[in-house]
């Protein structure tokens, strides 16, 4: 209804031209989602916070959209609300004060400073990027590592470095942006395969190996077949042990990046390798980001001597780039050795058995209540699919009412009717969190009718559902859980009798996660 109205009324609207002989700068599709549906919800992202993203976080409100769809500018009101956290990639709790990690990581700032102000060919190499290298191809299984201040940069920047005119990449459908910019700058030819469809995949290989170059028909300089660990889009995993089978078959590379699952998956946290029963030898890259698991900055590959070797001399954000902070780089030096149990405690890996089972429990929950869940078990990304664009405005308001942060996700990030929203579990999560989080969940889904996997009423009772119990508005910035509606008892009385009573939990579960955790421990 949306899209029609506002093609109606861009017949009596004229877009702004471009100045004579000058291209638009943007797509006039592009254009029209963003004039006539992103600005009626923009107000569901970009939502400051104003603590550490640690299990609970504080949010900072914004003014209300208020019906108002154009250039609309929301305003910080000064007010904070206390909310769970499903929104983060704090997988294994680091990204709040650790009483092993922050004494060492402001011991680092006291020792080398914010910043190195140098690049690492100059003067930006320290004892803490070389200790960091070692312990990450330790942690891999790989001989050597190269890290980047970056993740983003870390595939972007390298893997140009890796490709060029005469390679051929074959890329999973949905691998990450910064895989797109990097094969897109290295000027190899790109083929794409399905979402972890092995057998397209290897028709595409047997094609274009038989084929060769375009034009001359030369065999190819190099094959690269570059996927994900875990997608964050998907929460799936990629099929390892067959891809490992099809690049010996085939004499290609295999570029893996493990952005989502390095620290996560695994019994000890060493990634999908481990996960999968594979030997990390049989991957020739191994790339990540510390991002996630080891709630730092930066990204690292590991891989042969050789290969790091030729990556320090060839790839821009090595050479170029600023080195990574020295606070940061202890950090994810930290984390490591505490998940490898040098710290003397088993606290990592305690961590990891947490996430998982948290992640296990709540995907388990999401899918007992007929909700679309996807993703694979231990992964601690779970898109909820929601479809319509227009219900994830109602789904990350109505959380936000009653205290959950939790991201939202449409066009463009994935097809227009695609939409979804993405929940991030972390190990710092109590069963406590999850409960509440999945009653929530249940409430909002259930009355908005997302529940596609489950047996639903015909579509006239659910009508009289929506009518009869409308889902609950509560004012933005409550100090305490939504209170009962404001229907009468009567109508209470009829959403009862089908079934959908209006539980709430009390405002003792905010009161418990207690105040902002602080950056630094009292034992710091």
């Amino acid at each position: 209804m949306v899209i029609f109205c506002g093609r109606i009324r861009d017949l009596f609207w004229r877009r702004p031209q471009s100045r004579q002989g000058y291209a638009d700068l943007s797509d006039h599709r592009e254009d029209f989602y963003n004039r006539r549906m992103y600005q009626r919800i923009h107000d569901c992202w970009n939502r400051p916070i104003a603590s550490a993203p640690g299990a609970w976080i504080d949010v900072m409100e914004r003014t209300d959209i208020d019906g108002r769809a154009m250039q609309t500018k929301l305003q910080l009101t000064g007010r904070t609300m206390r909310c769970l956290n499903l929104g983060s990639y704090n997988y294994l709790g680091f990204a709040a004060a650790d009483e092993y990690c922050t004494p060492r990581v402001l011991q680092a700032l006291q020792d080398w400073g914010v910043s190195t102000c140098s690049s690492r060919t100059e003067a930006g190499t320290s004892v803490l990027h070389k200790q960091l290298e070692q312990v990450i191809a330790e942690f891999v299984g790989k001989e050597d590592a190269i890290a980047f201040g970056m993740g983003f940069a870390t595939n972007a920047a390298s893997i140009p470095a890796l490709a060029g005119p005469g390679t051929l990449v074959l890329s999973d459908a949905l691998n990450h942006t910064s895989i797109v910019a990097g094969v897109k700058a290295s000027g190899a030819i790109v083929k794409v395969f399905r979402h972890n469809d092995m057998a397209h995949l290897e028709k595409l290989l047997r094609f274009h190996i038989a084929e060769g170059q375009p034009r001359t028909h030369r065999p190819w300089k190099k094959v690269i077949i570059v996927v994900e660990g875990i997608y964050s889009m998907e929460g799936e995993t990629t099929l390892l042990p067959q891809l490992v089978a099809l690049k010996r078959r085939y004499k290609a590379y295999l570029y893996l990046d493990e952005a989502h699952s390095i620290g996560c998956m695994g019994e000890r946290g060493r990634g999908l390798c481990e996960h999968a029963g594979v030997d990390p030898a049989d991957v020739d890259v191994l790339m990540g980001t510390f991002t996630k698991s080891f709630g730092s900055a930066g990204g690292y590959i590991a891989g042969s001597k050789k290969l790091i070797a030729y990556l320090r001399q060839h790839s821009p954000a090595h050479l170029y780039a600023t080195s990574m902070a020295p606070g940061v780089a202890q950090q994810i030096i930290s984390a490591i050795l505490l998940l490898q149990g040098k710290d003397g405690t088993n606290r990592g890996a305690a961590k990891i058995k947490q996430l998982h089972g948290n992640a296990n429990y709540f995907r388990q929950r999401l899918l007992d209540m007929g909700l679309h869940v996807l993703g694979d078990w231990d992964s601690p990304v779970m898109p909820i699919m929601v479809y319509h664009l227009c219900y994830i405005s109602g789904i990350s308001r109505r959380c936000l009412q009653r205290h959950i942060a939790m991201v939202v996700v449409g066009f463009p990030a994935t097809a227009l009717l695609m939409s979804r929203c993405r929940v991030c579990i972390s190990a710092s999560h109590t069963r406590e969190d999850l409960d509440y989080a999945l009653e929530v969940i249940y409430d909002v889904c259930s009355k908005m009718g997302l529940q596609y996997n489950a047996k639903q009423l015909p579509w006239p009772w659910s009508w009289v559902r929506l009518l009869l119990w409308p889902p609950q508005e509560c004012p933005v910035g409550s100090s305490s859980y939504c209170k009962k509606g404001s229907s009468s008892s009567l109508w209470a009385w009829f959403g009862s009798l089908l079934g959908f009573s209006n539980a709430r939990k009390t405002a003792a579960v905010v009161a418990a996660a207690g105040k902002a955790q602080p950056l630094v421990t009292a034992a710091a």
